[in-house]
């Protein structure tokens, strides 16, 4: 099994226990380049809110967007837009990375800007 396989059935086991507690799902994805978060309805079937360092917004501010730093104020952004939408309790949704390094400055930036998990 590569790494790649091991992260996504990481991530599908953890999907089946977030979708058991019918809660929004703030959900990670990283790549070299960059970090992208979305807040995903109860249901599954809609995006309320977004962020990423690929938004026009948010890269001018950055030099590299795959550091901790550009993490940090992903995870602020999201944050803000979830609460803006109404959302104040999500489940976190890791994607089957394991919890250090951005993955963790983005989780820690969301709790600081009032997402509860």
């Amino acid at each position: 099994m590569n790494t790649k396989a091991a992260r996504l059935r990481r991530a599908r086991k953890t999907r089946v226990r977030i979708a058991e507690l019918r809660t929004a799902r703030l959900v990670v994805y990283r790549s070299n380049l960059h970090i992208y978060a979305q807040v995903i309805a109860p249901t599954g079937d809609r995006v309320l809110a977004a962020a990423s360092t690929a938004e026009a917004s948010v890269r001018g501010d950055l030099k590299n967007g795959g550091t901790k730093n550009a993490a940090t104020i992903v995870g602020a952004a999201i944050a803000e837009r979830a609460k803006k939408v109404g959302v104040e309790t999500v489940s976190f949704d890791r994607s089957g990375y394991k919890f250090h390094g951005r993955i963790k400055a983005l989780a820690d930036a969301a709790r600081e800007g009032g997402l509860k998990f």
